[in-house]
């Protein structure tokens, strides 16, 4: 068959038309398909191709194509070619090559699109023709464009204070092109590079890094594209500003020119001001203090004195003096003469002169004083020896250099009545210390002379108890009465933070419950909050210990847990004592040059050993130096034993590293139903006014939720440093997916701005995992608070007694208790220990209290026996001597 040359393209084109159409071939960029001898330069190449485009609502949308050179082209949809009535053809040159060229237009409604929706994406493509071949255009894909109503999550109001960090989500509506989205503040839209201090995350969420009081407003999220635009509900942001006080302005003149009298100061919640609801400041803005003048008083004369025996010269005399009262604090002398000086009458001017009588009595006189005096050096004489023998008695015992032998107490032998027998009688009648709990200032002070033995001065057999009433009697009571007295009105009315006992002669050993510190005599911790002033911060429990006001004729150790990490270069430490009227006094500088002699501290790593000569409540005070003063936070991580709904909260406190803080936060714990889920952590906070930090991250998407709405949690720096807010924690919130899920394994980070941190791993099983509630196991609640006697103390009684009698004196080779101090590393304030009666006494109490319970007596022992005294073989203490 033969067919005109003419007739070959357009044949050639219906061929391959029908080829590509059983093809079926998907393209996405130009190809082109020579024919075998064609020539390629020949390809039809296109000028113009179909482009991506949205419908917008029910307009239909237009592609083009272009080619040149070009005999037919045509539009190929989702795989099938386009009805050629559908085309719009428009047939011309190309000006550069004079080869024909070929445009074509076609019309895609939304009808068309919808019709394959839900099953592939509607696309077009052109395929163009030439003698040499075809080409196919790249994919034009249309889509339906659409902006739904409904944000996925919009912005919420807060609260938030002054330089705190802002974080408002927003999740614009699902949308066809993706919505574009950006915020206003109160309708003026937020650029981010205009304000550094604001910036748009990726996911769309608002950031303000620092919160001024600018940034108070009304926030809106604006989703917007090619269809419409959308605004979220308005978000109210109030950035508010806790009030704080200005400086203390001076005192004010005393009231009273003469005499008793008042001034004050005051100052102002202004620095700042509270703002739009600010908390106001905490305090009293005037303080009055009492203030004395001295008023003058004049001089007056006293009374004359008698006439004196006429004199050889016929005249006699009397006096008076200017003391009654004599003239202080700027008043007038006495005016006139103070003697007066007439002659005597005629019989009365006569010369005497001592006879022998009165010789013979001053004689008789001095001799009578002689005796006595020689009659009371023999009976102190006799005294000494008996003391020393009695001392050679009680106990023919040294330090074995190999360490202490236990005491046991056994009655005396009958052949050696001498021997001193420790038999603590525990029925005698019970001394009770009556008088005033704070004794008045214009009288004496009451000693109140409490035990002896290796503890305080002797008092005889009986023994002495801290209130009116039989051992027996119940905790419940003693608090009761004490809490009467306005001093003791703040305690706690429970007998968990309480512990009394009764002591005889030997002292003992005073311990609050559930803690690994103890205390001789009464120690009662309060929660009173302490006034701090300035950067001063609360290091160590407020301890109470009572009667107020007692004097004791020997010190008291009070050992207390502190959270500090002490430094001379970072902290300046003080010991505060609260006086009868209620205010806090400084009484003791640690680290200064001449220490107080009523007052001794003994600052260890964790805990500090107060000396004391008198009962009141303590409490151990740093201000930090420098941002270098760092605390030692404990951080513990609860959560629910037993979980009954979706919901599971993880509990994480942040408390002071005292044992204190631990046994009241396990407490309330016991009573929430929480367990311990995570080994504690210990955290050093610096004093840099950086915030604490907590969050909760890489948990399971697929089994657990959290509801916390921000990529973090905060706690104040002031609320942390001042000490004066107790049980701080944040609570993280999560969902179970399934009511079976019962494994979580996440992370919990806490740390400081710019400081240290910390990061918990957690992975255990809800319903039954309490492999952590053994590091919680306290001390039995019926323990015995109270040790009397020898049992009290680890050091022998004997030894001790022979260790005192033989380091107190001094010695010229330097083998005395200043030796022992250096060895035992107490010598940081010697001269507190030598104006003491007993300093090894005093040596050996700070030794028992730092190595309580657990003390080496081996090491003691080899301290001891390193001082080289020259009688130090004689010390031995055998099993009948005990």
């Amino acid at each position: 068959m033969a067919v005109r040359p003419g007739l070959w393209p357009a044949l050639l084109g219906i061929v391959l038309a029908a080829w590509l159409r059983g093809s079926g071939a998907q393209q996405s960029a130009t190809v082109a398909n020579p024919l075998p001898g064609a020539n390629p330069d020949l390809l039809p190449h296109f000028l113009v191709e179909p482009e991506d485009v949205y419908i917008v609502k029910n307009k239909p949308v237009l592609l083009v194509c272009k080619a040149v050179p070009a005999t037919q082209i045509f539009f190929k949809c989702n795989g099938e070619w386009v009805r050629q009535v559908d085309h719009v053809i428009e047939r011309s040159t190309d000006g550069s090559s004079g080869l024909p060229a070929m445009e074509v237009r076609i019309n895609v409604s939304r009808q068309q699109v919808e019709k394959v929706f839900g099953l592939e994406e509607y696309w077009c493509q052109c395929v163009a023709w030439s003698s040499s071949g075809t080409t196919k255009s790249q994919k034009a894909y249309i889509r339906i464009a659409y902006l739904r109503k409904n944000f996925e999550q919009e912005p919420l109001a807060k609260e938030v204070s002054l330089e705190q960090g802002i974080v408002l989500p927003c999740r614009p509506p699902e949308g066809i092109p993706p919505a574009e989205v950006e915020w206003l503040r109160n309708e003026d839209l937020v650029d981010p590079s205009l304000d550094p201090n604001v910036y748009i995350t990726r996911e769309h969420s608002l950031v303000v890094r620092q919160a001024r009081l600018a940034d108070t407003a009304n926030y809106t999220c604006v989703a917007k594209n090619i269809v419409a635009r959308r605004r979220s509900a308005s978000a109210a942001v109030i950035v508010y500003v806790n009030g704080g006080w200005s400086t203390w302005t001076d005192w004010s003149v005393c009231s009273a020119s003469c005499g008793r009298g008042w001034q004050k100061r005051s100052r102002s919640c202004t620095n700042p001001a509270p703002l739009n609801g600010g908390a106001f400041c905490e305090g009293q803005n005037v303080q009055k203090t009492a203030c004395a003048t001295l008023c003058p008083v004049d001089g007056s004369w006293s009374s004359w004195s008698k006439w004196s025996a006429c004199g050889l010269d016929c005249t006699h005399w009397r006096s008076r003096e200017c003391s009654d009262p004599a003239p202080r604090n700027g008043g007038e002398e006495c005016r006139g003469a103070d003697l007066d000086t007439r002659n005597c009458t005629s019989d009365l001017c006569m010369h005497t002169t001592s006879g022998p009588e009165d010789v013979a009595l001053y004689v008789g006189l001095v001799a009578v004083a002689v005796c006595l005096i020689l009659l009371l050096l023999v009976l102190i004489l006799i005294y000494c020896r008996k003391k020393e023998g009695l001392d050679s008695d009680v106990a023919d015992s040294s330090i074995l250099t190999s360490g202490f032998q236990p005491v046991s107490i056994k009655p005396s032998k009958a052949d050696n009545p001498h021997l001193l027998t420790i038999q603590p009688d525990l029925s005698t009648t019970t001394t009770t210390y009556q008088g005033s709990l704070c004794p008045r200032q214009d009288g004496p002070s009451p000693k109140f002379q409490l035990s002896n033995g290796h503890l305080l001065s002797p008092l005889g057999g009986g023994r002495h108890t801290l209130h009116h009433s039989s051992p027996t009697s119940e905790a419940e009571d003693f608090v009761s009465r004490l809490s009467t007295q306005n001093y003791f009105r703040s305690l706690p009315r429970g007998t968990g933070n309480m512990a009394y006992g009764t002591f005889n002669f030997l002292g003992g050993r005073l311990m609050i419950p559930n803690t690994a510190r103890g205390a001789k005599l009464v120690s009662l911790p309060s929660q009173r909050r302490l006034p701090l002033a300035g950067c001063q911060t609360l290091l160590s429990p407020i301890v109470s210990c009572g009667p107020p006001g007692v004097l004791l004729t020997r010190p008291v150790i009070l050992a207390m847990d502190h959270c500090g990490e002490p430094s001379p270069d970072s902290w300046s430490l003080r010991l505060k004592k609260q006086s009868c009227e209620g205010s806090w006094e400084d009484v003791l500088h640690l680290g200064e040059d001449a220490p107080s002699h009523l007052y001794y501290c003994q600052l260890e790593a964790g805990a500090c050993y107060v000396f004391t000569e008198q009962l009141g409540r303590f409490a151990l005070v740093g201000e930090a130096l420098s941002v270098a003063a760092t605390k030692r936070l404990k951080l513990l991580l609860f959560a629910p034993v037993a979980c009954t709904s979706l919901e599971y909260n993880i509990r994480v406190y942040c408390l002071h590293d005292t044992h204190d803080a631990l046994k009241e936060v396990v407490q309330l714990e016991k009573q929430l139903g929480g367990q311990l889920i995570q080994e504690p952590r210990v955290l050093h906070f610096k004093d840099s006014y950086h915030n604490l930090r907590l969050s909760i991250h890489d948990v399971p998407s697929s089994l657990w939720k959290s509801k916390l709405l921000v990529s973090y949690q905060e706690i104040p720096f002031y609320h942390i440093w001042n000490g004066t807010q107790q049980y701080l924690h944040c609570t993280f919130t999560l969902e179970r997916i399934s009511p079976s899920t019962s494994d979580l394994a996440c992370k919990v980070w806490v740390w400081q701005v710019e400081g240290d941190g910390q990061s918990f791993n957690i992975n255990f099983n809800i319903t039954k995992d309490t492999r952590f509630a053994e590091l919680l196991a306290l001390e039995s609640e019926g323990g015995v608070p109270a040790l009397v006697g020898p049992s009290a103390f680890k050091i022998p009684f004997l030894i001790r007694q022979k260790i005192i009698t033989s380091l107190d004196p001094p010695c010229s080779r330097g083998a005395d208790w200043r030796t022992l101090a250096q060895k035992l590393h107490l010598d940081s304030h010697l001269s507190f220990f030598a104006a003491k009666p007993s300093p090894t006494a005093m040596i050996l109490n700070l030794w028992e209290a730092r190595h309580f319970p657990n003390g080496n007596l081996g090491q003691l022992a080899a301290a001891v026996a390193g001082l080289g005294q020259p009688d130090a073989g004689l010390f031995t203490v055998s099993e009948a001597e005990c």
